[in-house]
């Protein structure tokens, strides 16, 4: 039985800064449910307040509290790993703020991990830094692979080409924390306090969202609002090599969905 989701943002909720058709009565449902959900997103510059700011200034209730980051969860991992490890971070904000509240040391005085997200100040001086540090021994760290990032002038590159660069000049695959891996999922899934079974990831991209949510153990809603559509599900669906539990067309029809389900629980109840 589904107790709680996660749930992507980008193509899932909003396309940029335009709130998505049904984003907020989906929220509000899930509200009304008292179900619990986290907003799980590969975004690694925004801290968890700044992606709360940008749902809220959409009409989408959210509090930081209820948003795993990339960012977060690399931070997250490498703690657990290593507590109060020292780290050399190649990132923004969310990275920066992450690391610190993590407990670990910020340093680029012989680091044990290089931390690695997005960086729209990435130079050829950093790349050479990063370069001597994983050389040295530091475990190299990605919170996300995409390669790519949409913006109001185009498409620019995502973590995943830093994260590229940084592997091809030190001879060393990262970690990768933020989806298709499972580990941003997992580390959402231990806050919920449930297990894997018992959660449903919602997302509308075959290879990120319901690929790491299959690689987690959970059930997998794919909306056909962003990424994949009806024309290229077959292909995403090849490509992710997993197929999606469920395929809702648009959000209204997850919503319905969701009220069947609280019914049918209720009943059992």
């Amino acid at each position: 039985m589904i107790k709680a989701y996660l749930i992507d943002l980008d193509g899932t909720l909003y396309h940029g800064r335009h709130r998505i058709e049904g984003a907020d009565k989906l929220i509000q449902t899930l509200n009304d449910q008292a179900v619990p959900y986290l907003f799980v997103t590969n975004n690694s510059s925004r801290t968890p307040q700044g992606v709360a700011d940008h749902l809220n200034g959409m009409g989408i209730p959210a509090e930081a509290s209820q948003v795993c980051t990339s960012a977060v969860a690399a931070a997250e991992y490498v703690a657990e790993e290593s507590p109060g490890a020292k780290v050399a971070c190649i990132g923004e904000e969310g990275l920066l703020q992450a690391i610190e509240e993590a407990g670990l040391l910020l340093t680029e005085d012989k680091p044990e991990y290089v931390i690695q997200g997005i960086d729209r100040e990435f130079s050829y001086k950093k790349l050479t830094k990063a370069l001597r540090w994983i050389n040295d021994g530091a475990k190299s760290i990605m919170t996300n692979p995409d390669l790519q990032l949409p913006s109001d002038d185009g498409l620019t590159p995502g973590a995943g080409t830093i994260g590229a660069a940084i592997e091809a000049a030190a001879g060393v695959s990262p970690t990768v924390i933020g989806k298709p891996s499972s580990i941003i999922m997992k580390s959402a899934i231990s806050r919920l306090n449930l297990n894997p079974d018992e959660v449903a990831v919602i997302g509308d991209n075959m290879r990120t969202d319901i690929a790491a949510g299959a690689a987690a153990g959970c059930e997998t809603l794919l909306v056909l609002t962003g990424v994949t559509t009806k024309q290229n599900m077959d292909g995403h669906i090849s490509a992710a090599k997993v197929r999606p539990d469920h395929v809702f067309d648009d959000l209204h029809k997850l919503i319905e969905w969701l009220s069947q389900q609280a019914g049918h629980a209720s009943k059992k109840g």
